[in-house]
């Protein structure tokens, strides 16, 4: 039985009615995604119907690929949200072609509906008529954003484009006003302010989570070490339930654009309150470690406490103290206990790719004025370690009392993805041992043996790909990757809400509580959609950066990295500028050219000419389109 959106119960007789959510295509067809599994929508079915909207679908039938196709009952809820798109003018009617390609309908604005907005800008829409399958849908103009060029722009879109919520709600910024500026209440709390505590972040960064420091255990050197990793204590001023918890779930995380920050907390606690900002105190819970010398966690415990950072330090400031042979000793021993840490990470055997993070560098309108690789070095990998040292004690402790919670999680890789990697890799005459479930450190010392290799490039995508994405769940399957096996997030509560459930989960166990939550599952999905959520939308303004940073270049004839093969073409990287298009395989010559999925390849029927996965290419830019996000190259 399925329910409408009257309530009233749809029964099938003989034929099961498959009800699910609509996720459009922008070649116009559709999906349905159900518990059932997926069924494809074809175009005439889409014409009344919208990306989010739920339906009951009758199955019947398969397409050429075999995949089962729907027929639409009934719509049972539509997706009720506002479209961001650009206004067009057609034979003297207003319509709004949405940024999300997903929509696939053109939206008609009636003149008495649009307002002030006119031809050629970005507004958002609301739905006064949805599609049927003899008319299109019809709009209303709620708001207009301004023209398609206008500094931000390119975020102000993504925002809406992506259903980011972008202003807090009156009572969580009434309850974030009514916070004093300072630390007033710290009882029952350990006094850390004379410990060495310090930030390390990037250059742009206002949020400080975490703050670290180390010093050797008396007995020399085969003693080991104690760090503590001081983490804003964020639960202390966001509490279940309450107007700021309720926002901060919403959101899920902190979504981080080029010059823009779409916080998870208001400002006063984000950028304020919580932050650990230098020489001023602050509310932490802290992890305290001893570390043996060989970098395995002794003994641990968590606290409260009171401290104050002593500076806020950069990356690049701290990897050029280090350089000069002279650090302070504070930092000399952080490094020291990050080389005896990354030890153990290589003897556990986790999975460490070489991938290369690049910084766009923006000129006084806020557009690209170039794309620079930004080097990763060891004072990154310093705090990176420190942080896994504090997530894998809160995994452990938490695991240890059975407290439920969300762990980080990373399955094991698919046996079919396995299988296809072994047979890609046998053709090189290499081999991922461990049988038909391998282990991380499988997949760590095939990646040592091949580091050398021209072909190490291809490789490691391939390895990379064959991994599941991480995720958040109440079930502890382990963290593949990292090879540990309970893992959680602790150590950035300002910016993750996974990190504040876990904060209080921690605290509720220090008092000897639970703490409760009503839909472990349900959470763990809503946090993990909210992450990609966040990582899609970052992409999409970066993408329309470099779009229009390219615009300039068209003609221009450049070498790049092949970094997807697909079946209508080759997705290339180019070198010089970050930046990949594609080249469509009607491009490749008259030659007939098929598609290897398991070796990753286009192979020329005729002439054998092959194109694979991190090949070199020299291509041509030939056209930049803005709306779709596109840059198509030839070869040259």
């Amino acid at each position: 039985m399925v329910q409408n959106r009257a309530g009233a119960l749809l029964v099938a007789k003989r034929i099961a009615l498959v009800a699910g959510r609509v996720e459009g295509h922008p070649d116009g067809h559709g999906f349905l995604i159900s518990e059932q599994g997926t069924i494809v929508l074809p175009a005439a079915e889409m014409r009344q119907l919208m990306h989010g909207d739920r339906v009951a679908v009758r199955v019947g039938g398969r397409d050429s690929r075999g995949r089962a196709l729907g027929e639409v009952v009934e719509v049972l809820e539509r997706a009720n949200r506002r479209i961001v798109g650009r206004l067009h003018a057609e034979h003297g009617v207003l319509k709004l072609v949405p940024e999300d390609r997903r929509i696939a309908h053109d939206i008609l604005v009636p003149p008495a509906e649009a307002g002030k907005a006119r031809a050629g800008q970005v507004v958002t829409v609301d739905l006064i008529a949805h599609p049927s399958p003899h008319a299109q849908p019809i709009g209303r103009v709620a708001e207009v954003l301004g023209h398609y060029a206008d500094p931000g722009m390119e975020i102000e879109i993504a925002v809406r484009k992506f259903d980011l919520p972008h202003e807090f709600s009156k009572k969580a910024l009434a309850q974030a006003r009514a916070l004093p500026d300072d630390v007033v209440d710290f009882e029952n709390r350990r006094d850390l302010r004379e410990l060495h505590l310090v930030t390390i972040d990037g250059e742009t960064a206002k949020d400080f989570d975490d703050a670290v420091y180390a010093r050797r255990e008396a007995g020399g050197g085969k003693a080991g070490w104690r760090l503590w990793v001081a983490i804003a204590d964020v639960s202390h001023y966001v509490r279940q339930g309450d107007a700021l918890d309720r926002d901060a779930r919403e959101r899920g995380t902190s979504v981080y654009f080029p010059r823009r920050v779409i916080p998870m907390l208001p400002e006063k606690l984000s950028n304020g309150l919580c932050s650990l900002n230098p020489n001023v105190e602050r509310l932490a819970m802290v992890c305290e470690m001893a570390i043996t010398q060989h970098g395995e966690v002794a003994r641990y415990e968590f606290y409260p406490a009171l401290f104050r950072s002593k500076a806020r330090l950069t990356y690049t400031e701290v990897w050029n103290r280090l350089q000069s042979g002279k650090p302070p000793e504070h930092l000399a021993t952080l490094y020291e206990l990050f080389r005896a840490l990354h030890e153990e990470r290589n003897r556990r055997g986790a999975i460490d790719f070489d991938t290369t993070e690049t910084r766009m560098i923006f000129d006084a309108r806020g557009k690209i004025e170039k794309i620079v690789p930004e080097a990763r070095n060891d004072a990154h990998r310093i705090i990176e370690e420190c942080m896994l040292a504090a997530n894998v004690c809160a995994g452990n402790f938490l695991a240890e009392r059975k407290q439920p919670v969300l762990y980080r999680v990373h399955d094991v890789p698919a046996a079919d993805k396995v299988a296809a990697l072994r047979e890609f890799l046998a053709e090189l005459g290499l081999q991922l041992p461990g049988g038909e479930i391998p282990r991380p450190k499988d997949y760590a010392r095939l990646l040592e043996r091949i580091r050398k290799r021209p072909d190490f490039g291809l490789l490691q995508t391939i390895l990379l790909r064959s991994l599941k994405q991480a995720q958040y769940s109440p079930s502890n399957v382990g963290h593949f990757g990292l090879a540990f096996e309970s893992y959680v997030h602790f150590t950035s509560p300002i910016r993750r809400y996974p990190d504040l459930l876990v904060h209080r989960a921690i605290k509720a166990a220090l008092a000897g509580k639970k703490y409760v939550e009503e839909d472990w599952e349900a959470l763990g999905r809503h946090c993990s959609e909210m992450e990609r959520r966040a990582d899609d939308a970052s992409r999409d303004v970066e993408n329309w950066l470099k779009c229009y940073y390219m615009r300039d270049h068209v003609g221009g004839t450049f070498s790049g990295i092949i970094t997807g093969v697909v079946p209508f073409g080759l997705f290339v990287t180019l070198d010089d500028y970050y930046v990949d298009g594609l080249v469509h395989i009607s491009e490749l010559g008259r030659d007939y050219f098929q598609y290897d999925g398991a070796r990753h390849a286009l192979l020329g029927e005729r002439t054998g000419k092959r194109y694979r996965l991190a090949d070199r290419m020299t291509v041509k830019l030939v056209r930049v389109d803005l709306e779709s996000r596109k840059i198509d190259f030839v070869p040259a």
